[in-house]
């Protein structure tokens, strides 16, 4: 079954950190099977508070959206998002 992986940005604190995570997280990518499916294109709230972007990447399963986001080409990017940007990350299974 489908998974997906949901960043969503709801503040830029350091423009540096974030391009140096933009870098490293591509690196990260490998040959995990990720496909993006929405990457910081228009964003409209409907519900809730505004986000400065979303991105939305699909994977076969749940484990492998797990081994790509624990794996560690990304846990060392994902130190630099973490400095950059302030986000809410979700794991959803699809159906």
């Amino acid at each position: 079954m489908s998974a997906y992986v949901i960043f969503i940005k709801d503040a830029e604190k350091d423009a540096s950190e974030m391009a140096i995570y933009a870098e490293k997280a591509s690196a990260a990518r490998g040959e995990h099977p990720l496909k993006p499916l929405v990457f910081y294109g228009d964003v409209t709230a409907l519900e809730g508070p505004e986000a400065e972007g979303v991105v939305v990447l699909e994977f076969p399963d749940m484990a492998a959206a797990r081994a790509w986001y624990d794996s560690p080409a990304y846990t060392d990017a994902r130190r630099h998002r973490l400095k950059g940007g302030d986000y809410r990350v979700l794991l959803a299974e699809g159906v």
